[in-house]
């Protein structure tokens, strides 16, 4: 019998590096609750989501708009292309008169591999005050490009700070 141990981070997850992520990305499924809190006021609360891996980024994670709070966004004219997923379109967060801008993002359209995360939103945690995966308040990535959110179980480094363009 072959037994494979794999090492735990403090958050009882699996280690992973975002150089072991693949490239294109991948989409999966993780039974692990979502919450974004900005202003004290919770925007997100879902008890499960989608997560994002691509090499060197650490995972995005989407949910349900079932979830999310929508009267707290509203739609800005921001809009990105990613050469894997399509077009996103981006949301303000506003709480009272508390803007958090561009702060969330969706694809109303996606490709294929990505059908699981059609109108699915989500966060920066570098725009807003509290975001979470399960019981660990999570880190932002580095930067305004990339919108990953960082756990202790995903070890970097981390592409999106300044002078990590040309990785």
């Amino acid at each position: 019998m072959i037994v494979v141990v794999t090492e735990l981070a403090t958050n009882g997850k699996p280690i992973e590096s975002v150089w072991d992520f693949p490239r294109p990305p991948r989409i999966e499924r993780v039974p692990w609750r979502i919450r974004v809190v900005h202003a004290g006021v919770t925007i997100v609360e879902a008890p499960e989501a989608h997560r994002v891996l691509e090499t060197s980024q650490p995972p995005a994670y989407y949910v349900a708009p079932e979830h999310v709070d929508l009267d707290r966004l509203r739609p800005s004219e921001r809009r990105t292309f990613c050469e894997w997923k399509g077009s996103a379109h981006y949301a303000d967060v506003v709480v009272g008169d508390d803007v958090a801008a561009d702060a969330a993002w969706t694809y109303p359209a996606v490709t294929a591999p990505f059908a699981p995360i059609v109108d699915h939103w989500a966060f920066y945690a570098q725009s807003l005050d509290e975001c979470w995966v399960d019981d660990e308040r999570v880190a932002p990535n580095d930067g305004s490009f990339y919108g990953g959110w960082i756990t202790a179980n995903v070890t970097g480094p981390f592409k999106g700070a300044p002078g990590t363009a040309h990785w």
